[in-house]
């Protein structure tokens, strides 16, 4: 894991990006109101800030002692793949929170089908329509971090 510092500045500038990423290509698109775009940006600093710092220990893992470029392509794939599952994750769990009032009796086992099926559904439309909140700040902000712990992390 990393450490506390690198932790919490890590999680904070990596979420202030990706919000950053979410946030202006909403905007751009014209396609929701001012307080839907901070929703939407909320959504992805939390999905970020939580992604750091498991990206960064997954990347250590995988990188180990390799040379510059095995660190770099693996912190280009851990840091895309754990910040997308992780705010894919925070946004299906906000998508099952909402469609829980018409769910079945708690943990009975229409409500365990619904559950998963709610949550697949969301997952679904994440990678469909929220991937693409990403580009092109996002990645801009994956090269910068990646270059980042590929020189620093040896």
């Amino acid at each position: 894991m990393p450490s506390l510092r690198t932790a919490v500045l890590g999680a904070l500038l990596w979420a202030s990006v990706m919000a950053a990423s979410a946030a202006f290509d909403v905007l751009i698109q014209g396609w929701q109101t001012p307080s839907q775009i901070i929703e939407v940006a909320i959504l992805y600093a939390v999905g970020a800030a939580i992604a750091f710092p498991f990206a960064y220990a997954l990347t250590r893992l995988v990188a180990g002692g390799r040379h510059l470029e095995a660190r770099l392509a693996a912190a280009l794939l851990c840091f895309t793949a754990v910040t997308i599952g992780t705010t894919a994750l925070v946004y299906a769990l906000d998508y099952r929170t909402y469609y829980a009032a018409w769910h079945a009796e708690a943990l009975s086992i229409r409500w365990f089908f619904e559950f998963a099926f709610t949550i697949l559904g969301a997952l679904v439309q994440f990678v469909v329509s929220g991937v693409r909140l990403y580009f092109p700040i996002g990645f801009v902000g994956l090269l910068a971090v990646s270059c980042w712990f590929a020189r620093h992390a040896r």
